[in-house]
């Protein structure tokens, strides 16, 4: 267990400028490459804006996100994720032990925050459905939200599209072909998460945060925050700085698997999370965009050498998933 402490200010965080997005025809993508490149090393983490995800896209995310956890506790339990085969659906408060992923590490206590996932939606006869792949199909959608899954349906293709163009970007600062990363993303296991982190009381277990100290599971993760803040992050250094809300941007970090594809040239950040305020929720909206389950993950050429040689086993993303999955809440995940 990694013992709560203050965090320090981050004075140089890294934004980088997307120049329109996906669909900019005026990028200078040699040049954000090596933006993205000296952020990945360095610091771990960036923001990007100018990102081409429209602000109405982004608020009226937020403002359903608010929508479904108002909703009372006896319409949210039964969309409780154990009743979905890929564990899409709602998680309540104190579930989750994010700051219990090293097996060797002491316990941790539970995180104080309530969340729901939803994967790519698709017919419940699609071959990745059939196989209960988590990221895709079987999501639980609330029957008294209307319009709910239009929402979250748009959201999660517009962040995909967004997720895959800056893989092309990470491919290019590691000095791979632009669509490297492609293939492994034919059928990705991307996760969209609702999060509400309620204010931190007063009176709390020992080291009881709202997200304890953990790294993301898969490929990247795009965030948006809410004006409120409390993301938290370990720098190069082991230091933890404040990753305060940028207005328009998406924090991007990155997870396991790309450190393991990276032969640990990037960093798989460690970050957690703070509700420092006395009467108001947090909203927190990450995209977690991995590889397809049966993805090999091993070092890209350009990250091994003589003086680096591999430092991780390969393994498909499935069995590192589904053991991060076992770790963090204690049980099993179908894929």
């Amino acid at each position: 267990m990694l013992i709560y402490s203050p965090p320090t200010t981050l004075s140089a965080v890294p934004i980088i400028d997307l120049h329109g997005g996906p669909h900019s025809q005026t990028q200078d993508k040699a040049a954000i490459a090596t933006q993205i490149h000296d952020a990945c090393r360095n610091i771990g983490f960036f923001y990007i804006v100018n990102h081409g995800i429209s602000p109405k896209l982004i608020q009226d995310q937020f403002d359903w996100t608010a929508r479904f956890f108002a909703l009372p506790m006896d319409e949210k339990m039964p969309l409780h994720m154990r009743n979905s085969p890929t564990t899409a659906g709602y998680e309540p408060v104190a579930e989750q032990r994010l700051d219990s992923q090293d097996p060797t590490s002491e316990a941790a206590p539970p995180d104080l925050k309530e969340s729901y996932y939803c994967g790519m939606e698709v017919p419940k006869d699609h071959a990745f459905a059939k196989r209960r792949v988590r990221g895709i199909g079987h999501n639980q959608w609330p029957e008294t939200l209307p319009g709910f899954k239009t929402q979250m349906v748009a959201y999660h293709d517009a962040l995909r599209t967004l997720s895959n163009h800056l893989l092309a970007l990470v491919a290019l600062s590691l000095e791979l072909e632009e669509n490297w990363f492609a293939e492994h993303h034919d059928w990705p296991g991307s996760v969209l998460r609702l999060v509400r982190y309620p204010p931190q009381p007063a009176s709390t277990e020992f080291n009881q945060i709202g997200a304890g100290a953990h790294t993301d599971w898969g490929g990247i993760t795009l965030l948006a925050q809410d004006d409120i803040g409390g993301l938290e992050v370990q720098n190069a250094e082991d230091d933890w700085v404040a990753a305060p809300p940028v207005p328009q941007s998406f924090v991007v970090n990155l997870g396991d698997l790309m450190s393991r594809w990276t032969n640990g040239v990037y960093r798989s950040n460690m970050h957690r999370v703070l509700n420092s305020s006395r009467n108001q929720d947090r909203y927190s909206i990450p995209f977690f965009h991995s590889p397809r389950f049966d993805a090999v993950i091993k070092p890209v050429p350009t990250c091994v050498h003589d003086e680096q040689p591999p430092q991780f086993d390969p393994c498909t993303t499935s069995e590192h998933m589904d053991e991060m999955f076992r770790l963090s809440y204690g049980y099993a995940a179908t894929s």
